[in-house]
This record gives structure tokens, sequence and C-alpha cells, in this order.
């Protein structure tokens, strides 16, 4: 006997799926900028350990600098990217779906349980609810570094006009590397949430496209 469990309302699987796209243009476009000056390295003992990116890079993908298209593309969906993170936001609050997503005192130690568990470290399963800790730490990570990015890609837009925002986040360079880290800070994410899903099975995904799971009762 199977049963239908309603999941995700229309809104947050539609807030899901335009912030999908939106996000893997403003990247695209971000890096079309930063590769006009990709001075970003990370050393250690005075030699370069990563560098964001070598020209064997470039070479290999035979990749063009288009610093005023990818400036166009950027600035155009950076509306889309604030719009549907606002609503999104203003969505969570008025409808309390926050209650789902907000972590608690217990969420970061559970966390790292569903990490261990993940990795078939931990044998028994961690405390579940609509999102497990993991999902709700990360979920509320993402709307934080949203946050920074919007704060800190406009410090970098207007630097003149909001020398105030520049100077809270530490000066034009200081909010070039932070919007840069954020945009690592994407990707990590992307590939740690698909994982996720994969290693929860076709109901997680599907879920979020339909809005409910099919569940089978258990026989007594």
């Amino acid at each position: 006997m199977e049963r239908i469990k309603k999941k995700h309302p229309l809104a947050i699987r539609w807030f899901h799926w335009v912030n999908f796209p939106v996000l893997a243009v403003m990247i695209w476009s971000g890096l079309q900028i930063y590769w006009a000056n990709d001075v970003y390295k990370i050393q250690i003992g005075g030699k370069d350990f990563i560098h964001f990116f070598p020209d064997s890079f470039y070479d290999a993908l035979n990749l063009p600098y288009h610093l005023s298209e990818g400036m166009a593309w950027h600035f155009v969906f950076m509306w889309f990217f604030f719009v549907n993170g606002f609503l999104y936001v203003a969505y969570t609050l008025f409808s309390g779906e926050w209650r789902f997503l907000l972590p608690n005192k217990n969420s970061f130690k559970e966390a790292w349980q569903v990490l261990l568990h993940d990795l078939h470290i931990r044998k028994s399963i961690p405390p579940q609810d609509k999102y497990n800790s993991a999902q709700k730490v990360a979920y509320t990570a993402i709307v934080i570094m949203g946050f920074g990015s919007l704060l800190t890609g406009l410090a970098i837009y207007k630097p003149i006009q909001l020398g105030w925002l520049c100077t809270i986040f530490g000066g034009y360079e200081s909010c070039r590397i932070i919007h840069f880290i954020l945009m690592i800070g994407y990707c990590l994410f992307f590939i740690i949430h698909v994982l996720q899903v994969v290693l929860a099975g076709w109901q997680n995904f599907s879920s979020m496209v339909t809005g409910f799971e099919v569940l089978k009762n258990k026989k007594k």
C-alpha cells in the first residue's frame, strides 16, 4: 500500500529551480570578469600551491577574454539573483517555512553525524525531519552567502558611490577577495548538494519537482 506525502510547496520548488540557472550564469560571467585580472593564488613556503587559474588552463580550454561581455551578463543576472533570493527569504518568513530550515543548537553536532553517516562511518541514521541538520546548516549558510555576495558585489560595482560599504568589508580589494571566495563556496555547495541528492535517492529529487513523495506503508 502506498501513500502520498506532501513535502515541498510550489514556491520553494520555483525558487530552487530558478536559482540554479541564474547562479550558474552568475558564476560563469563572474569568472569571465575575474579572468581579465586573475591575481589570486595560494602560496605555501613562498611557492604557488594553487593559482586561480594557470595559463595552461586557458590554453587547454581555449578560453577567450571577454571582460565586457562578462560584466554585461553579470550585472543583468544580478537582478534576477537578487529578486529570486529576496522573494525566497520573504516567502520562508511569512509562510513559516523558516521553522523547518533554521538550525538549532544541536544542528551543527547532528550535521557532523549526517556527514559520518553519508561516508558510511556511522551506521545509525541521524535525527530526520523535513530537512536534516546538514541541510538546515547548508541552506541557511547559502542565504547568508547570497546576502554577502550582493553587498560585496555592489561595493565592487560602485566603489565611490558606496564607499561606506567598501569600508565595511575592508576596502575594494577585500570586497573582491570575499566575492571570489563566496563564488568558490557556491561551487562547493553545488557539488556537495548534488552528491547528497544522489545519496538520498530518486524520491528526494522527484519531490523537488512534484512537491510530494510516495511512501510505502510498512506491513504490520
